[in-house]
């Protein structure tokens, strides 16, 4: 099981607790491969992008414009975090309560 997000993310480490086999990868150090970003994206649609972020408020309004996944890319801590990819394929995003049920 791989947890996709940051390594000074709380949300992440708690994650990351929990589930003590899994491995993160921080996304800062390590880009998501665009192959899981795109199945992301297509699992999760705009929700995939923390609108709620410093960083999406930081950008001025023709880069948030720009298409998602390109978005994701460039500033990868825009991403909903954790994103968590488990031996058989599957994705979850976040660390809610359903999340959390799901896994454990």
């Amino acid at each position: 099981m791989r947890i996709y997000g940051l390594k000074n993310c709380d949300t992440c480490r708690k994650a990351l607790k929990s589930l003590p086999d899994a491995e993160l990868v921080d996304i800062r150090a390590t880009p998501m491969p665009a192959a899981l970003l795109a199945r992301a994206h297509a699992r999760f649609g705009a929700e995939l992008v923390n609108r709620r972020s410093t960083t999406w408020r930081n950008l001025g309004q023709s880069e948030r414009d720009r298409p998602e996944l390109e978005l994701l890319a460039d500033h990868p801590s825009l991403m909903k975090r954790p994103l968590i990819e488990t031996g058989d394929g599957s994705l979850y995003l976040g660390w809610g309560k359903d999340v959390q049920a799901a896994l454990m």
